[in-house]
Protein backbone atom coordinates (compact mmCIF):
# COMPACT_ATOMS: atom_id res chain seq x y z
CA UNK A 1 0.00 0.00 0.00
CA UNK A 2 1.37 3.44 -0.91
CA UNK A 3 1.76 5.79 2.03
CA UNK A 4 -0.56 8.33 0.37
CA UNK A 5 -3.30 5.85 -0.52
CA UNK A 6 -5.39 4.68 2.45
CA UNK A 7 -7.79 1.84 1.69
CA UNK A 8 -10.71 4.06 2.71
CA UNK A 9 -9.42 6.99 0.65
CA UNK A 10 -12.90 7.83 -0.68
CA UNK A 11 -14.21 8.34 2.86
CA UNK A 12 -11.25 10.53 3.79
CA UNK A 13 -11.20 12.59 0.60
CA UNK A 14 -14.75 13.67 1.42
CA UNK A 15 -13.37 15.38 4.55
CA UNK A 16 -10.63 17.42 2.86
CA UNK A 17 -12.43 20.75 3.04
CA UNK A 18 -11.72 20.79 6.79
CA UNK A 19 -7.98 20.04 6.66
CA UNK A 20 -5.08 22.45 6.27
CA UNK A 21 -3.40 20.65 3.37
CA UNK A 22 -5.22 17.77 1.67
CA UNK A 23 -2.20 15.91 0.30
CA UNK A 24 -0.33 16.15 3.60
CA UNK A 25 -3.38 14.85 5.47
CA UNK A 26 -3.73 11.81 3.18
CA UNK A 27 0.00 11.10 3.29
CA UNK A 28 -0.05 11.29 7.10
CA UNK A 29 -2.97 8.88 7.28
CA UNK A 30 -1.05 6.65 4.88
CA UNK A 31 2.08 6.69 7.06
CA UNK A 32 0.04 5.75 10.13
CA UNK A 33 -1.60 2.99 8.10
CA UNK A 34 1.76 1.61 6.99
CA UNK A 35 2.87 1.37 10.61
CA UNK A 36 -0.38 -0.31 11.66
CA UNK A 37 -0.19 -2.72 8.73
CA UNK A 38 2.91 -4.13 10.40
CA UNK A 39 0.72 -5.85 12.97
CA UNK A 40 1.51 -9.59 12.75
CA UNK A 41 -2.14 -10.37 13.48
CA UNK A 42 -3.84 -10.34 10.08
CA UNK A 43 -7.46 -9.94 9.03
CA UNK A 44 -9.22 -10.21 5.65
CA UNK A 45 -10.81 -7.02 4.33
CA UNK A 46 -12.34 -6.58 0.87
CA UNK A 47 -9.96 -9.01 -0.78
CA UNK A 48 -6.88 -7.77 1.07
CA UNK A 49 -4.99 -9.05 4.10
CA UNK A 50 -4.43 -6.23 6.58
CA UNK A 51 -2.70 -5.85 9.91
CA UNK A 52 -5.33 -5.98 12.65
CA UNK A 53 -4.55 -2.48 13.93
CA UNK A 54 -4.87 -1.04 10.41
CA UNK A 55 -8.30 -2.65 10.11
CA UNK A 56 -9.21 -1.40 13.60
CA UNK A 57 -8.16 2.18 12.82
CA UNK A 58 -10.33 2.17 9.69
CA UNK A 59 -13.34 1.01 11.70
CA UNK A 60 -12.66 3.69 14.31
CA UNK A 61 -12.31 6.41 11.67
CA UNK A 62 -15.64 5.43 10.12
CA UNK A 63 -17.45 5.59 13.46
CA UNK A 64 -15.88 8.94 14.39
CA UNK A 65 -17.14 10.42 11.13
CA UNK A 66 -20.62 8.99 11.69
CA UNK A 67 -20.78 10.53 15.15
CA UNK A 68 -19.00 13.77 14.26
CA UNK A 69 -19.54 14.51 10.55
CA UNK A 70 -17.69 17.81 10.97
CA UNK A 71 -14.74 16.26 12.78
CA UNK A 72 -11.64 18.44 12.90
CA UNK A 73 -8.36 17.43 11.29
CA UNK A 74 -6.97 16.76 14.76
CA UNK A 75 -9.80 14.39 15.63
CA UNK A 76 -9.45 12.45 12.38
CA UNK A 77 -5.70 12.08 12.89
CA UNK A 78 -6.17 11.09 16.53
CA UNK A 79 -8.70 8.44 15.55
CA UNK A 80 -6.41 6.97 12.93
CA UNK A 81 -3.54 6.70 15.39
CA UNK A 82 -5.43 5.83 18.57
CA UNK A 83 -3.97 2.29 18.71
CA UNK A 84 -0.87 2.84 16.55
CA UNK A 85 1.59 -0.10 16.82
CA UNK A 86 -0.35 -1.41 19.82
CA UNK A 87 1.02 -4.95 19.47
CA UNK A 88 4.53 -3.76 20.34
CA UNK A 89 3.52 -3.38 24.01
CA UNK A 90 1.85 -6.71 24.83
CA UNK A 91 -0.30 -7.24 27.90
CA UNK A 92 1.85 -10.26 28.80
CA UNK A 93 4.75 -7.94 29.62
CA UNK A 94 2.87 -6.70 32.71
CA UNK A 95 1.70 -8.47 35.88
CA UNK A 96 -1.54 -10.35 35.27
CA UNK A 97 -3.52 -8.47 37.91
CA UNK A 98 -5.56 -5.26 37.98
CA UNK A 99 -2.56 -3.08 38.82
CA UNK A 100 -0.66 -4.58 35.91
CA UNK A 101 -3.61 -4.03 33.58
CA UNK A 102 -3.98 -0.38 34.59
CA UNK A 103 -0.24 0.23 34.16
CA UNK A 104 -0.37 -1.39 30.71
CA UNK A 105 -3.29 0.82 29.64
CA UNK A 106 -1.57 3.97 30.93
CA UNK A 107 1.66 3.12 29.15
CA UNK A 108 -0.22 2.36 25.93
CA UNK A 109 -1.93 5.76 25.93
CA UNK A 110 1.38 7.58 26.34
CA UNK A 111 3.04 5.41 23.70
CA UNK A 112 0.27 5.93 21.14
CA UNK A 113 0.18 9.69 21.71
CA UNK A 114 3.95 9.95 21.36
CA UNK A 115 4.10 7.73 18.27
CA UNK A 116 1.41 9.70 16.46
CA UNK A 117 3.19 12.95 17.33
CA UNK A 118 6.38 11.58 15.75
CA UNK A 119 4.54 10.95 12.48
CA UNK A 120 2.88 14.37 12.52
CA UNK A 121 6.21 16.13 13.06
CA UNK A 122 7.75 14.40 10.03
CA UNK A 123 4.84 15.77 7.99
CA UNK A 124 5.33 19.35 9.16
CA UNK A 125 2.35 19.77 11.47
CA UNK A 126 2.77 22.52 14.07
CA UNK A 127 2.97 21.99 17.80
CA UNK A 128 -0.51 23.35 18.44
CA UNK A 129 -2.10 20.61 16.36
CA UNK A 130 0.27 18.01 17.80
CA UNK A 131 -0.79 18.94 21.31
CA UNK A 132 -4.47 18.75 20.37
CA UNK A 133 -4.04 15.30 18.83
CA UNK A 134 -2.15 14.10 21.90
CA UNK A 135 -4.85 15.44 24.22
CA UNK A 136 -7.43 13.45 22.26
CA UNK A 137 -5.32 10.28 22.26
CA UNK A 138 -4.81 10.64 26.01
CA UNK A 139 -8.56 11.27 26.46
CA UNK A 140 -8.07 14.48 28.36
CA UNK A 141 -11.28 16.26 29.40
CA UNK A 142 -13.53 13.32 28.53
CA UNK A 143 -17.21 14.29 28.97
CA UNK A 144 -16.46 18.03 28.67
CA UNK A 145 -14.64 17.86 25.31
CA UNK A 146 -17.11 16.95 22.54
CA UNK A 147 -14.44 15.60 20.19
CA UNK A 148 -12.82 13.54 22.91
CA UNK A 149 -16.24 12.14 23.77
CA UNK A 150 -16.92 11.31 20.12
CA UNK A 151 -13.63 9.38 20.02
CA UNK A 152 -14.54 7.48 23.19
CA UNK A 153 -18.01 6.70 21.81
CA UNK A 154 -16.44 5.43 18.59
CA UNK A 155 -14.05 3.16 20.50
CA UNK A 156 -16.96 1.64 22.42
CA UNK A 157 -18.99 1.21 19.23
CA UNK A 158 -16.17 -0.58 17.40
CA UNK A 159 -15.94 -2.93 20.35
CA UNK A 160 -19.67 -3.61 20.38
CA UNK A 161 -19.99 -3.99 16.63
CA UNK A 162 -16.79 -5.85 15.76
CA UNK A 163 -15.22 -7.36 18.89
CA UNK A 164 -18.02 -8.03 21.37
CA UNK A 165 -19.16 -11.38 19.94
CA UNK A 166 -15.77 -13.10 19.98
CA UNK A 167 -14.73 -11.49 23.27
CA UNK A 168 -17.90 -12.61 25.05
CA UNK A 169 -17.34 -16.22 23.97
CA UNK A 170 -14.19 -16.40 26.11
CA UNK A 171 -15.39 -14.21 29.00
CA UNK A 172 -17.71 -15.31 31.78
CA UNK A 173 -21.11 -13.63 31.87
CA UNK A 174 -20.68 -11.67 35.10
CA UNK A 175 -17.40 -10.15 33.95
CA UNK A 176 -18.85 -9.39 30.52
CA UNK A 177 -21.82 -7.58 32.03
CA UNK A 178 -19.43 -5.51 34.14
CA UNK A 179 -17.43 -4.56 31.04
CA UNK A 180 -20.59 -3.53 29.22
CA UNK A 181 -21.72 -1.36 32.14
CA UNK A 182 -18.35 0.39 32.29
CA UNK A 183 -18.42 1.01 28.55
CA UNK A 184 -21.98 2.34 28.74
CA UNK A 185 -21.02 4.76 31.51
CA UNK A 186 -18.25 6.24 29.36
CA UNK A 187 -20.55 6.88 26.40
CA UNK A 188 -22.69 9.91 25.59
CA UNK A 189 -26.38 9.87 24.73
CA UNK A 190 -25.46 9.91 21.03
CA UNK A 191 -23.22 6.92 21.63
CA UNK A 192 -26.00 5.11 23.48
CA UNK A 193 -28.41 5.73 20.62
CA UNK A 194 -25.93 4.36 18.08
CA UNK A 195 -25.20 1.33 20.27
CA UNK A 196 -28.87 0.47 20.66
CA UNK A 197 -29.18 0.47 16.88
CA UNK A 198 -26.50 -2.17 16.34
CA UNK A 199 -27.75 -5.50 14.93
CA UNK A 200 -26.57 -7.81 17.72
CA UNK A 201 -27.38 -11.51 17.77
CA UNK A 202 -29.72 -12.86 20.42
CA UNK A 203 -27.00 -13.95 22.87
CA UNK A 204 -25.20 -10.60 22.74
CA UNK A 205 -28.45 -8.66 22.97
CA UNK A 206 -29.36 -10.56 26.13
CA UNK A 207 -26.02 -9.61 27.68
CA UNK A 208 -26.63 -5.95 26.82
CA UNK A 209 -30.15 -6.12 28.26
CA UNK A 210 -28.81 -7.58 31.53
CA UNK A 211 -26.13 -4.92 31.74
CA UNK A 212 -28.56 -2.08 31.18
CA UNK A 213 -31.12 -3.56 33.55
CA UNK A 214 -28.54 -3.24 36.33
Amino acid sequence: MKSDYPYDRELLVAQLERVSEGRRFLETIGEIDLLNDGDPKRVAFEGHELGYELWFSMQLTAWVLKLAPSASEALMLAARGQHICRWTIPRADYPMNRAGYLKWRTDLKKFHAGKVAEVLRTKGYDETLLERVQDLNLKKNLKSDEECQALEDALCLVFLEKQFASFSEKTDEEKMIGILRKSWAKMSEAGHEAALGLPLDEARQQLVNKALAG
